[in-house]
């Protein structure tokens, strides 16, 4: 059964990753369009090239004093315990540090990848546009579901090949292995928090310079080739949008695989008359279940076409939509498969249905996030009429909307858990609830690579629609450009409410996978007394660390940003010609500004979220409640990052369609006073829902991984 699973797993891994390579076989044998496109391309994958190369130079030194700091950790500080896993301090060291040094680089390379397919992609939507809105939507999506897949694919190889080196080199138990491999999320949520705050800050320092001094200050449009920001907003959206997300999609593959392996193990080895054979089988269901996914995932993204004049969302819409039928499917065999036992002969049924719960969550929260940003529903027309009377109404109207949109998430967030919960709770099987939990993130999660696929497909139709802008096509051109990047912000908008619901789902399976880890390390917490101090000082310090690395992330940002509308200001007095159209500007300069500026800024944010959690653990273990302070600061640091990423990406979000709205002629259109107060707001939003927003995600589960990773050293 194990070996069979095991082929199976890769065996789908590898179809994922073959199906990739097709894919972007198949786009770049598109055309690359006309020498001006290309020269506007090259520039975009250059300045993308460069801000990676240095980008990962900087992560690759934090990693490797955090893999040197893990290895003395458990290989000399803490002495050698006899419910280890394996015999030797220095092998489980050895084991903790070679998975997060995996983890680390290949949540490198899939963030690479996804910026790799991204500024290729770019040009042939732009070609593709100057002819059909379908050539263009199919080019785009495919691009960016070579990202999905490679990423998914890897996150289960990665942890199947771990799996499998662990067992042939060890020996030790099947269900000790995941409590050796729990390296691998936490090297991947760390590279992912600094990829995604990194990009997130360039994107915005870009975009914000570029708005306020172009669109503000000049009156020019956006995308205008004569804002010497405007190369620098476009590789802001592949390093941002592409290259982080990658990671942080990885990231979460990663950690709630490994996650749920350790609650499936637990609760299956409680079950009266579990031979090994079946608990194996169900340890290995959250890889099946996933590896089905990516099946699902390439249907769907295959079905994805439009007719001449649809909205492209109703063709995106419908692959979601079949990539989660077929998901849906794939959990039913699996859960026939895996839990069927004789001693509760339909807790099969029930943990399927749990995690049907978990797919039907994710839908939720794209309908959600959709009523919150999409300009024809109340809360963004709410924010475009509060613009008439200035920038003060705008961003007091805005700030109320990203406040209340947090109650319905909540909401369903709440009735997931709890529905969940009972149905594992019902299935027969003793301590299913909370493994309920877990098979309800594994559905939700399913569609992964799907979902982002369409959150590449966002800034590649976003370049696409910069490079025709800057060549001055056609306004049909520009008219068939305009939609798919209208189109690409919704679709940016919806994955990261998916995103939000998925980390708040994981998070709770991964604060319960800390608690199984701390028992079978000998240090059972049976529960998470808030009336203790130490516990409940835990609890304040984590949620103000969401409070800080928000403003932290958003400080960030302003402070990029100052650089670049120097720069800009600089360059428009120096070459008076370049508004006038008979200069052009220096976009590499701009380009390099804004890299170093990013850079620089991006490191107090991540490591005061990477050792936040540390020295809680390490200074309270002194106080005898090490592992009950860290339990309590995880619990309500991802009560908080729940809701204030809620806040932060649907409030950024609304924000930015209110004066998308009114581009459409509404309430006085481009130019206006209006016009003005909701672009204030947009730049208001930009940090809020590209930077802030989206690292929150990363450090709700990094939180978890970290947690989860050095809970020995908190005992």
């Amino acid at each position: 059964m194990e070996n069979l699973l095991l082929t199976l797993i890769i065996g789908i891994s590898v179809v994922g990753l073959v199906a990739a390579l097709m894919l972007a076989k198949w786009v770049m044998s598109k055309s690359d369009g006309t020498e001006p496109m290309r020269a506007i391309s090259d520039a975009i994958k250059e300045g993308a090239n460069a801000f990676l190369k240095r980008q990962y130079k900087t992560i690759v030194i934090l990693a490797s004093m955090v893999a040197a700091a893990l290895f003395i950790g458990y290989g000399m500080i803490r002495e050698h315990q006899s419910f280890d896993p394996v015999e030797s301090r220095v092998a489980l060291a050895m084991w903790i540090t070679l998975s997060f040094v995996f983890g680390a680089v290949c949540s490198l390379f899939a963030g690479y990848i996804g910026m790799w397919v991204s500024i290729r992609s770019n040009i042939r939507t732009a070609a593709a546009a100057v002819n059909s809105v379908n050539d263009a939507l199919r080019i785009a999506l495919r691009g960016g579901a070579v990202s999905g897949l490679m990423v998914v694919s890897m996150s289960l190889l990665g942890v199947a090949g771990l799996y499998i080196l662990v067992k042939f080199f060890t020996g030790v138990e099947a269900t000790k292995i995941p409590f050796m491999i729990v390296g691998y999320g936490f090297g991947a949520s760390f590279v992912a928090l600094f990829a995604q705050l990194g990009g997130g800050i360039y994107t915005k320092a870009a975009d914000v310079g570029a708005d306020l001094v172009g669109k503000v200050e000049a009156g020019i449009p956006e995308d205008d080739p004569r804002n010497p920001a405007v190369i620098a907003d476009l590789v802001g959206d592949n390093v941002g949008d592409c290259a982080g997300r990658g990671a942080d999609i990885f990231e979460s593959a990663a950690a709630e695989n490994i996650g749920a392996m350790i609650l499936a193990g637990v609760m299956a080895k409680t079950v009266p008359g579990a031979d090994p054979v079946w608990i194996i089988g169900v340890m290995l269901f959250p890889l099946l279940a996933r590896a089905f996914g990516i099946i699902a995932s390439i249907i769907g993204v295959l079905t994805v076409k439009i007719a001449d004049g649809e909205d492209p969302m109703h063709g995106l819409n419908k692959g979601y939509f079949i990539t989660v039928f077929f998901t849906i499917i794939g959990l039913f065999v699996a859960s026939k498969w895996l839990f069927y036992h004789q001693s509760a002969p339909h807790a099969w049924l029930y943990l399927f249905f749990a995690g049907v719960v978990g797919v039907l969550t994710s839908i939720a929260f794209i309908y959600i996030t959709e009523y919150y940003t999409e300009y024809k529903y109340r809360p963004v027309r709410s924010i475009a009429n509060a613009s008439q009377t200035g920038p003060a109404t705008n961003i007091i109207t805005g700030i109320a909307m990203g406040l209340e949109c947090t109650a319905p998430s909540a909401i369903v967030i709440s009735i997931s858990i709890l529905a969940a919960y009972y149905l594992g709770q019902a299935s027969g099987f003793p301590n299913a609830g909370i493994f309920g939990t877990a098979v309800a993130t594994m559905g939700m999660l399913g569609p992964a690579a799907y979902i982002l696929a369409m959150d590449t497909f966002g800034p590649i139709s976003d370049n696409a629609g910069g490079i025709i802008e800057m060549t001055e096509q056609s306004k049909e051109v520009r008219e068939r450009t305009d939609r798919l990047d209208a189109a690409g912000n919704t679709t940016k908008a919806l994955t990261k409410g998916y995103a939000i619901a998925s980390a708040a789902l994981a998070s709770f399976l991964l604060f319960r996978a800390y608690l199984d880890e701390v028992e079978n390390y000998g240090h059972p917490i049976k529960s998470v007394d808030l009336a203790e101090p130490v516990v409940f000082v835990g609890a304040l310090l984590g949620a103000a660390l969401v409070f800080i690395f928000s403003a932290l992330a958003i400080m960030a940002v302003g402070r990029a940003a100052y650089y670049v509308i120097w720069d800009v200001r600089d360059q428009f007095k120096e070459k008076p010609g370049i508004l006038a159209g008979t200069e052009k500007p220096d976009y590499g300069r701009c380009v390099d500004i804004v890299t170093k500026g990013a850079l620089k800024e991006m490191v107090v944010p991540g490591l005061v979220a990477v050792l936040t959690p540390i020295v809680v653990g390490v200074l309270f273990k002194q106080l005898g409640a090490g592992a009950e302070a860290v339990a309590s600061m995880l619990m309500v640091g991802t009560i908080a990052g729940i809701l204030m990423a809620t806040f932060l990406n649907n409030g950024g979000g609304a924000w930015d369609n209110a004066k998308k709205y009114i581009e459409t002629g509404q309430l006085g259109g481009k130019g206006s006073d209006t016009h003005k107060a909701a672009v204030v707001g947009d730049t208001v939003g930009d940090p809020f829902k590209d930077t802030a927003g989206p690292s929150l995600h990363v450090l709700i589960k990094l939180l978890s991984t970290v947690t989860l990773v050095l809970a020995p050293l908190f005992i």
